[in-house]
């Protein structure tokens, strides 16, 4: 049985890939050279393999690091399965495999603690509003080489909005964002404060713009896995307004959970990515 937060991150991958900035994707790629050295922090189930190979980045060495060893093993084998099927052969190797001309490996451990020094591209995606941003820029500086940069997309920042309105929206998004706040590291305006951090350093702040989150239905129905993902947002709500006394919560949460089931619920996380070069 496939893990929930496996399928979590699995179905927002449709979502993921409708809000990447194109623009700073585009200045991303100009950016990197032939056959780049590739390090991801937190990377998950790995589904940026597969996004370069999208487009067209088909010769590199990547190595993934993620803290859940399911979420590695099950990375090595599901994109193990997606280069397969995209530029044939796949070789299995130490913690991963190679494909073509692309290899890639996942391990367990600590992103903030990688400290490779001679990456050509770092990527921490929906990361930075996890980790203190001090941390993160301190690991971009260990992990890249002198001609590196780092892409850092789908950093949230602060903005959570559910349709049709309900009378309790501004509360309910207010305690969403005080429980997000109250977790050691985390930041709920952190595509801001990221801003603000990369212009006032030494780096270049090659790109930014807006990747904001829209689930909604078309015809009453979500693509994709789109709502199991929504459902697993809902939750994360709910966990918020557990025993935080906010007026009108439990309507809120009901009403929500009827209009998904519906097919009628629509949701938008404003987010940014980043290009930057310490």
């Amino acid at each position: 049985m496939e893990h929930a937060h496996v399928r979590y991150l699995e179905a927002k991958r449709s979502v993921d890939d409708r809000a990447l900035n194109r623009r700073v994707r585009d200045r991303l790629l100009d950016e990197l050279p032939a056959a780049p050295e590739i390090v991801e922090f937190a990377a998950g189930t790995g589904v940026t393999v597969p996004r370069l190979i999208e487009w067209g980045v088909t010769g590199f060495d990547y190595r993934g690091t993620d803290r859940d060893p399911d979420l590695v093993q099950d990375a090595r084998e599901r994109r193990a399965d997606d280069l397969a099927a995209a530029v044939g052969a796949v070789t299995p190797r130490e913690h991963g495999f190679r494909a073509g001309d692309a290899t890639v490996a996942f391990r367990v451990g600590d992103a903030l603690a990688v400290d490779d020094g001679d990456a050509d591209l770092v990527v921490a995606q929906a990361f930075a509003d996890l980790v203190p941003l001090d941390e993160l820029l301190d690991a971009l500086d260990r992990a890249l080489g002198p001609d590196g940069v780092a892409y850092l997309p789908i950093t949230f920042d602060g903005a959570t909005l559910f349709q049709p309105d309900h009378p309790a929206d501004d509360r309910v998004a207010a305690a969403y964002h005080d429980r997000i706040a109250a977790e050691p590291g985390r930041d709920p305006r952190a595509g801001r404060h990221l801003l603000d951090r990369c212009r006032a350093a030494d780096g270049d702040l090659l790109a930014a713009g807006a990747s904001d989150w829209l689930v909604r239905p078309i015809g009453g129905a979500y693509p994709a896995d789109e709502a199991f993902f929504l459902g697993r947002i809902l939750e994360f709500v709910a966990d918020a307004l557990d025993g935080a006394g906010v007026d009108g919560a439990s309507d809120w949460l009901a009403t929500r959970r009827e209009q998904l089931a519906a097919g009628k619920l629509t949701y938008v996380a404003h987010q940014y990515d980043l290009l930057y070069a310490p």
